[in-house]
């Protein structure tokens, strides 16, 4: 599959992640929705290192995967879950709504990448047609408070964690990325969660459950697959402009699943969101920078 393909499928899996972690914090410990997902993906992880028998990363390889669990395992989940306490799915997504920008910038800092100047235009354009959809749909109201910045400081972290990841993907692969740095993450996850269990002993509904198991195997683990093996084939800024289309998904699903309401008046902002998007997949998105 070429990189975009997989990068859409990430995309695609990422887009529930904001309800399905709404949903799980309803019910269940918000440290232990952010830190037992993490360990449920690592015991698969485990797994499938040991049936793919693959080879132990490097010592420089260790230290950029450390990059990547703070981003992707514990600050993303973390900071999301305990935004989303009280703030709907549907207001996070107008914060995350930036990290196609973020990993952008990162993909620069990390990964080496030198976007063109129409490519960020055209990303610029993207992000302003995501955020007129969210104003349109009716997602941004209130003023901001601590919520506001647990997804900032999400954002800021999983960009981190995409570009390093997407850039450690050309030499791991993008399934090997992720769950090296599940494994890596697996002490520090288990006892914050061993912590959370103690202190909290969940008890919730099916829905929060299956909201659980939603962020554990799809959003931590299988999502990742498609996404890191997409950065790498087709380069982190460029493929990661497809996140521009999250925000419209996540409001779909938050429509549908949590009853959220989207009018029809959105539908045109999101109509431009697309045609940013294939703008960015167009244009030749500048070169890789290789000293």
């Amino acid at each position: 599959m070429t990189g975009a393909a997989l990068g859409a499928l990430g995309v695609l899996a990422f887009s529930m992640s904001l309800p399905a972690t709404r949903v799980a914090v309803e019910g269940l410990d918000a440290w232990f929705v952010a830190f037992g997902r993490a360990v449920g993906a690592g015991l698969l992880a485990v797994a499938y290192l040991a049936v793919s028998r693959a080879p132990r990363p490097t010592a420089g390889q260790w230290r950029r995967l450390a990059v990547v669990a703070l981003g992707v395992v514990a600050g993303f989940p973390l900071f999301t879950s305990l935004a989303l306490q009280t703030r709907t799915a549907a207001h996070g997504a107008v914060v995350i709504a930036v990290l196609p920008a973020v990993t952008a910038g990162f993909a620069v800092l990390r990964a080496g990448e030198r976007p063109s100047r129409g490519f960020w235009l055209a990303g610029a354009a993207g992000l302003g047609a995501v955020l007129t959809f969210l104003v349109a749909s009716g997602a941004v109201r209130g003023a901001v408070g601590p919520a506001d910045l647990y997804l900032l400081a999400a954002v800021a972290l999983c960009g981190l964690g995409y570009a390093e990841g997407g850039a450690l993907a050309r030499e791991l692969g993008g399934a090997r990325t992720i769950c090296w740095a599940l494994v890596l993450s697996l002490p520090v996850t288990t006892a914050i969660a061993a912590v959370a269990v103690l202190r909290h002993p969940p008890h919730a509904s099916a829905a929060a459950w299956a909201g659980f198991g939603y962020v554990t195997l799809v959003s931590m683990f299988l999502g990742f697959f498609a996404w890191y093996g997409g950065l790498a084939r087709g380069g982190v800024a460029r493929v990661g402009q497809l996140q521009l289309v999250q925000p419209v998904l996540t409001m779909a699903w938050s429509a549908l699943l949590l009853d959220e309401p989207v009018p029809a008046v959105a539908a045109a902002a999101a109509v431009a969101v697309l045609v940013c998007v294939a703008l960015t997949q167009r244009l030749r998105p500048g070169r890789i920078a290789t000293g």
